[in-house]
């Protein structure tokens, strides 16, 4: 019978740069498809050889056991600046981040912030779940009002916990960033969107036009004690509102602010 089927239909074919190791995420986790979604990019930029990922503490730290790309682990929060080192001293090198939430928003917004405004030719690929997902459910800086989490049980309170910390919106006011787009891979329009972005950061880097963020608005099914299913209806219903998708920055385009569809 002839394959009449579109190769982008083929969501399922495993990415040549990801290995064999079998995953640890959870059922409904939105890390294992942004781990496929990066190693497609890496690939399909020839840049196998070329790619270094810096991983800090975290769910995330675990991308380097599924990526077969040379990475460096950091302490925690501090990505950034270990990418920076990496890529100062290896301009050739295409450099990226991954980071959670607590990571990147928390113990590493010096980091991330200072980065960012030097336009350190990196990419930041950004996990916001809205909760500590490894560590036991605790209270992010992205949490949001009156969501429970195991250090805020009874709700995030602005007069105790502040307000959800939109980081991605702050980086966009920075010179050194170039792209801030905020994306999800809920759905299969989202996945091919949010590929595309990621493309273009890597681009961006590779060209030394300065630092390049890519946030994923996640699940945490665990984490928020909900199957699969009731996480991604629960994200788009609470997360959207809160982190609404789409591109903040593009020095490219004049068309900032774009909210996806």
């Amino acid at each position: 019978m002839k394959d009449i089927i579109n190769p982008e239909n083929k969501v399922y074919e495993k990415p040549r740069l990801m290995n064999d190791s079998p995953m640890h995420y959870c059922p409904g986790c939105s890390h294992g498809v942004v781990h496929k979604l990066v190693a497609e990019v890496i690939d399909e930029m020839g840049l196998g050889e070329k790619t270094i990922g810096v991983a800090p503490v975290g769910c995330a730290v675990f991308a380097y056991n599924y990526l077969d790309i040379d990475w460096v682990e950091a302490a925690h929060g501090r990505a950034p600046a270990v990418a920076t080192a990496v890529k100062r001293l290896n301009p050739d090198k295409m450099v990226f981040t991954y980071q959670g939430d607590g990571d990147l928003a928390a113990i590493g917004t010096a980091e991330t912030i200072h980065a960012c405004n030097r336009g350190e030719n990196i990419v930041i690929i950004f996990i916001n779940n809205a909760i500590y997902g490894m560590t036991g459910g605790q209270m992010a800086p992205t949490t949001l009002l009156d969501m429970k989490t195991a250090t805020c049980p009874y709700g995030r309170n602005t007069s105790l916990n502040g307000y959800p910390l939109k980081i991605s919106d702050l980086l966009a006011q920075l010179e050194g960033t170039y792209l801030i787009s905020r994306e999800t891979v809920h759905t299969a329009p989202a996945i091919k969107r949010a590929k595309k972005m990621l493309r273009k950061a890597f681009e961006n880097a590779m060209a030394g036009k300065g630092s390049s963020v890519v946030e994923f608005v996640s699940t945490c099914a665990s984490g928020w004690k909900m199957t699969p299913d009731q996480a991604n209806k629960w994200m788009v219903e609470n997360m959207l509102p809160m982190y609404p998708l789409g591109v903040l920055k593009d020095k490219s385009s004049d068309s900032q602010h774009t909210t996806a569809k």
